[in-house]
Order: structure tokens, then sequence, then C-alpha cells
């Protein structure tokens, strides 16, 4: 059950990543001055991207778990 693990892991750090990602992306934002319109159009369209990023971090933290109790 190794391999479960190291997917795990893997998903998570991806997941991790991406939220780092979008973390940059609304700071880029918030340095470049923009209006309060354009700022929260660029939050809206970073919203989906970072709640997929945070589903895959959970969802490879739950393979670890797996693969701990089966292994």
């Amino acid at each position: 059950m190794d391999y479960l693990v190291w997917a795990g892991g893997a998903l998570s750090v991806l997941g991790m990543l991406g939220l780092g990602w979008c973390v940059v992306i609304v700071l880029r934002a918030k340095r470049q001055g923009l209006g309060e319109e354009e700022l929260r159009a660029v939050l809206q369209g970073v919203l989906p991207k970072n709640l997929g990023a945070l589903m895959l971090s959970v969802l490879g933290l739950m393979l670890v778990v797996v693969g701990l109790f089966l292994g």
C-alpha cells in the first residue's frame, strides 16, 4: 500500500502548489492597484481554482491516511 501513500503525497503537494499559485495571482492583482470591481473580478476567477486545489490536497491526504491504515 506504499503506492497509495506516495500517490497521496504527490496529490497533496500538487494541491499546495495550486494554493500557492492562487495566492500569487491575488497578490499580483493587489500590487497592480486595481479598483474594487477589477479586484473582485480577479478574486471571482481565482476562487474555483483555489477550491479545486484545496480539494486536490484533501483527496491526497485522504489517500495517505487510507494507505497508512491498509499498510
